[in-house]
C-alpha cells in the first residue's frame, strides 16, 4: 500500500462498549506485527471472546512503518478493519509520536504506551508540541518504557516486540497479569521453537524485565514544548515530492486524488534521499584518528550511507565546527584532505561497516575506525556536517583509480538509501555497479527483493549524478526478465546503428570541422573513463550543432537527435535473484547467454526465494532448511557457472564481497568491458540464513561470506574468453584451497542448525554429502585452473584456434 490510513467515517465504527480497540505503530522488523499476531491468537483462544486483527504496511523489506489494528470482546465484531478511536495506542518507536495520525487515533481518555529512551521524568519535555497538545486535549494516560534498552540487554537487538507486548497486557488488564505472562511465554516457545532454546530464553528474559522498566508519566496541565514536528520533506524539495511523495511517506497516500498521480506512471528518481527514516537507535560514527582510508566500510555499506571525498584544503573555508577531516594519504597531493561522512538519519545500524573495518585502536581492539554510536546525540551535528559535505564537489571520475576498493569509494553511488533489510547482502553489489557504470546503465530487474527495494513507491533509490545522468531502470517478471534485458541490448544496438548512419550522412552539414567531429565520434574508443568523458563532450558539441539544423527540412536531423545519446556506449545489466536465474527464468537466461550479445547478468544469489518468504530454489544447498524443504534440501546446488562456461564465449565470475572485495571489483569491471555476454554470480547473505549476532540479524554477514569461501563452499572464480583467445588459460581460481571445514560455515546459520535439532541423523547425512560435493567441485575447479587453453570450450585441441 502507498499509505497507512484510509479516510474514516466514524458512523461506521459503532461497537458495543465492551469491545476493546487497540492500535500499535511500529517498524517492519522490530517484531510489532508478529507480537500482535500472537496477542490476537492468545485473546482469541478464549471461546467466549471474539477477536479481529488487521495489519497495514508497505512492501519495503524492513524499517517501514506498520500499523496493527486489534479488536476483541464478548460480542461479535462487525466493524471496519481500521480503527479510528482506540482505547489503547502503542507507539513502539519514539519518533512516531510526532506523527499526527498516532494520537489522532486515540479515543478521549485512552491509554498510550510509548517506547522512548528518556526517563519517566523527562518524557514529557521530549515530546513535540503537537503531541503534548493532543495528550492534554484528550486527557490521555501515558506510560513509557525504554523497550529498546530492555531488548538489547536481553540479547534481542532491535526486536522490542515481547517487551511491549508484556506491557500491553499489564496496562490494559484484558487478562490477569500472571495468566497473560504465562500465555506470552507459551506463544514465544511456539513461535521460536525452531530457532533454539537460546532464542526462547532471551525472549523470556525480556518478558521478565519488562514490567520493572515500565513507568507512568506524570502529565502537567500545560504544554511546555516549543519544538514542533519537522516537515516530512524539506521546503526546497521538488513540487511533486512535496505534494505527492511526502503525502505517501506520511501515510496519507490513500487520500490522494487520482489527478495528483502521473498519468503515464512515470515517477521522479532519487526520492529515497528525502525519506529520512531514522530507524536505528545506533548509527555508524567515524574516528579519523584510527582511519587508514581503505574504503572497506563504504564499500560494504548496504545503504550507501558512508561517503568519502578528497579535496583541496581550501574547500574547508566555512566548515562547521567539528567537521570530520584528515590529510589525504596519497602521493602527489600534499594539500589534499579526506572526509568520510556518515548519513546518520539513513543508517540502519547493521554494523557491516564495523565488521569490515581493519583498523583497531592498539589499546582497545574492540574500538575501530568506524563504530556504532547512539544516534540522537549525533543528529544535529551530523545534519550540519552533511550540508557542508554536499557543497564539496564530487570527485572527478578521471582522477579516481577504478581498480582499487579505496578508489571506487570516491565515486558517487547512484543507488542510495534503499528500503532493503538492514545489512542486506545484495545492495552493496548494486551500489558498486552504480558507482562504476551508473550513468550509462540500462537495468532490467527481475521481480524479487531487488525490484521491491529498487522500484518501490513512494520512493526510489536509483538516482542521478550532478550532471543529471543516471541509470535507466525497469522491472520485468520472473519468467521473461532475461529476454526483457536482451531487448534493451537489441534496441540500443539499433539506435546506435541509426545514429552512426545518420551522423555519417550529415557530417558535411555540421559546420566547420564537422567531418572531423563525426570521424572522432565514430572511431572513438570507449572502455576507459577518460574515453567516456571525451565522447560525452563530443556528443554534447554534436547536439549543439544539430540544434542549428532544420529538422523539418531534413528528417535525418530529427532521426539523429532522437538517438544521439546512444553514441556513448550503453551498459546493459540484467539483474535478479537465484529464484529467477536458477529456476523460473533459467530458460530465458540460457537463451540470452547463448545469443552472444553484449549483456551483463548480475545474479544476487541468496540461495532462497527471499522476497516471498524463504522458499527453496535450485540454488539452495543440501542440508539447508527452507519452505518446501522443511526436512533439509536433498539435492545438490545447481552450478550455473559451469553451465555458462560450457559455451566458451561467456565471461563468468563467482564473487563474494566479504571474502575478497578486490576480486569482486575486478570481476565486475572485466564483465562490463567484455564485448559479449557476461554472468556474475554474487554471494548475498540474507536474513533467511539466520546469522544473527547480538540480536542483529545480519551483523555477521561479511564474516559468513568469508567462511563460505574459506570452506571451499563458494570458490571465487573468473572465466575470461579474452584470455583464451590470447592463448592463455581462461579459467582463474581466485580463492585458496579450503582451510576450514564446511561445518565452520554451516554451523553459524540457523537454516542448517534447525535440521540438526529436529532430525540430527538427517542433518549429519546431508551435511556429509554437502562436504563431499564441496570437495568434488573444488577438485574440478582446481583441475580446470591447471589446464591449458586448448582443453576449453570453443578451442580446437589440434590447432589451438578459438571460435567466437
Amino acid at each position: 500500500m502507498t499509505g497507512t490510513s484510509l479516510p474514516y467515517d466514524p458512523a461506521l465504527d459503532i461497537e458495543p462498549a465492551e469491545t476493546v480497540r487497540a492500535v500499535f505503530f511500529g517498524l517492519g522488523s522490530d517484531g510489532t506485527v508478529g507480537a500482535n499476531k500472537n496477542s490476537i491468537k492468545i485473546l482469541g483462544a478464549d471461546p467466549a471472546r471474539h477477536a479481529q486483527a488487521y495489519f497495514v504496511y508497505d512492501s519495503k523489506k524492513s524499517g517501514s512503518e506498520t500499523v496493527s489494528h486489534l479488536r476483541f470482546g464478548p460480542d461479535p465484531i462487525r466493524a471496519p478493519y481500521l480503527i479510528s478511536q482506540a482505547g489503547f495506542v502503542g507507539c513502539h518507536q519514539a519518533r512516531m509520536i510526532g506523527r499526527h495520525e498516532v494520537l489522532e487515533r486515540a479515543a478521549p481518555g485512552a491509554t498510550v504506551l510509548l517506547n522512548t529512551p528518556y526517563p519517566a521524568d523527562e518524557v514529557w519535555d521530549s515530546l513535540p508540541r503537537q503531541a503534548q497538545e493532543q495528550i492534554l486535549a484528550k486527557a490521555l494516560t501515558l506510560y513509557a518504557i525504554d523497550a529498546s534498552r530492555v531488548a538489547r540487554e536481553a540479547g534481542l537487538g532491535g526486536r522490542v516486540n515481547t517487551v511491549l507486548q508484556t506491557c500491553f497486557f499489564a496496562i490494559s488488564g484484558v487478562m490477569p497479569r500472571d495468566e497473560a505472562i504465562k500465555a506470552i511465554k507459551a506463544a514465544i516457545a511456539k513461535t521460536y521453537s525452531r530457532r533454539g532454546p537460546e532464542v526462547i530464553a532471551r525472549n523470556d528474559a525480556a518478558v521478565d524485565s519488562a514490567l520493572a522498566a515500565l513507568n507512568q508519566v506524570e502529565i502537567p496541565r500545560r504544554v511546555t514544548a516549543t519544538r514542533g514536528v519537522p516537515p516530512v520533506v524539506p521546503a526546497d524539495a521538488p513540487e511533486f515530492v512535496r505534494a505527492v511523495t511526502a503525502q505517501m511517506m506520511a501515510g496519507r497516500g490513500d487520500a490522494l486524488p487520482v489527478s495528483a498521480l502521473p498519468v503515464d506512471g512515470t515517477y521522479p528518481t532519487g526520492t529515497a534521499a528525502y525519506d529520512k527514516r531514522n530507524i536505528s537507535d545506533e548509527v555508524a560514527a567515524w574516528d579519523p584518528d584510527l582511519c587508514i582510508q581503505c574504503g572497506n566500510c563504504s564499500f560494504v555499506c548496504p545503504h550507501s550511507v558512508i561517503r568519502s571525498k578528497f579535496y583541496d584544503a581550501g574547500q574547508l573555508a566555512g566548515a562547521p565546527d567539528g567537521f570530520p577531516v584528515m590529510p589525504l594519504d596519497a602521493r602527489g597531493l600534499p594539500d589534499a584532505r579526506y572526509t568520510l561522512q556518515v548519513y546518520a538519519e539513513d543508517c540502519t545500524g547493521c554494523g557491516l561497516c564495523v565488521e569490515a573495518c581493519p583498523a583497531s585502536a592498539p589499546a582497545d581492539p574492540s574500538r575501530k575506525a568506524i563504530n556504532l554510536a547512539p544516534r540522537e546525540p549525533l543528529l544535529e551535528r551530523t545534519r550540519r556536517h552533511i550540508a557542508f559535505f554536499e557543497t564539496i564537489p564530487v570527485n572527478d571520475r578521471s582522477r579516481v583509480d577504478f581498480g582499487t576498493v579505496r578508489g571506487t569509494q570516491f565515486l558517487q553511488p547512484l543507488f542510495e538509501f534503499s528500503g532493503a533489510c538492514a545489512g542486506c547482502g545484495e545492495t552493496p553489489y548494486l551500489k558498486l555497479v552504480s558507482q562504476l557504470f551508473g550513468d550509462r546503465m540500462m537495468i532490467a530487474n527481475a521481480t524479487g527483493c531487488s525490484s521491491i527495494y529498487g522500484g518501490n513507491l513512494p520512493t526510489t533509490p536509483w538516482t542521478t549524478d550532478q550532471a543529471g545522468r543516471g541509470p535507466a531502470w525497469s522491472n520485468s517478471l520472473f519468467e521473461d526478465n532475461a529476454e526483457f534485458g536482451l531487448g534493451f541490448r537489441l534496441a540500443a544496438d539499433q539506435h546506435l546503428s541509426l545514429a552512426r548512419r545518420r551522423l555519417a550522412e550529415l557530417q558535411d552539414k555540421l559546420g566547420p570541422g564537422g567531418p572531423e567531429l563525426a570521424e572522432a565520434i565514430l572511431t572513438a574508443p570507449q572502455r576507459r573513463e577518460a574515453e567516456y568523458a571525451a565522447q560525452r563532450e563530443r556528443v554534447t558539441e554534436l547536439k549543439h550543432r544539430l540544434e542549428k539544423l532544420d529538422q523539418a527540412a531534413d528528417p535525418a536531423v530529427a532521426d539523429l537527435r532522437s538517438v544521439v545519446d546512444n553514441l556513448v556506449r550503453r551498459s546493459v545489466w540484467i539483474v535478479g535473484g537465484d529464484g529467477w536465474a536458477y529456476d523460473i527464468g533459467a530458460g530465458g537466461l540460457d537463451h540470452v547467454l547463448a545469443s552472444g550479445r553484449d549483456v551483463n547478468v548480475l545474479v544476487l544469489d541468496t540461495e532462497v526465494y527471499s522476497n516471498t518468504g524463504g522458499q527453496a530454489s535450485k540454488s539452495t544447498p543440501p542440508g539447508a532448511v527452507a519452505k518446501f524443504a522443511a526436512a533439509g534440501k536433498k539435492v545438490p546446488k545447481k552450478d550455473i557457472a559451469l553451465q555458462a562456461i560450457a559455451y566458451g564465449n561467456v565471461y563468468v565470475a563467482r564473487v563474494a564481497m566479504g571474502a575478497d572485495p578486490q576480486q569482486t571489483l575486478r570481476a565486475l569491471r572485466e564483465a562490463e568491458a567484455y564485448e559479449g555476454p557476461s554472468l556474475v554470480i554474487a554471494y548475498s547473505h540474507c536474513i533467511a540464513h539466520g546469522i544473527e549476532k547480538d540480536g542483529t540479524p545480519l551483523r555477521n554477514g561479511m564474516d559468513q561470506q568469508y567462511r563460505a569461501v574459506a570452506s571451499g563452499y563458494w570458490p571465487l572464480i573468473r572465466y575470461d574468453p579474452v584470455l583464451r583467445d590470447a592463448g592463455r588459460n581462461p579459467f582463474l581460481l581466485d580463492s585458496a584451497r579450503p582451510r576450514i571445514p564446511l561445518t565452520a560455515y554451516t554451523g553459524r546459520e540457523l537454516r542448517y542448525r534447525i535440521l540438526a535439532r529436529t532430525d540430527p541423523e538427517a542433518a549429519e547425512r546431508l551435511l556429509g554429502l554437502a562436504q563431499q560435493q564441496v570437495s568434488q567441485r573444488w577438485a574440478t575447479y582446481e583441475e580446470m585452473a591447471a589446464r591449458g587453453p586448448d582443453r576449453f570450450p570453443g578451442a580446437s585441441a589440434e590447432s589451438g584456434e578459438t571460435s567466437r
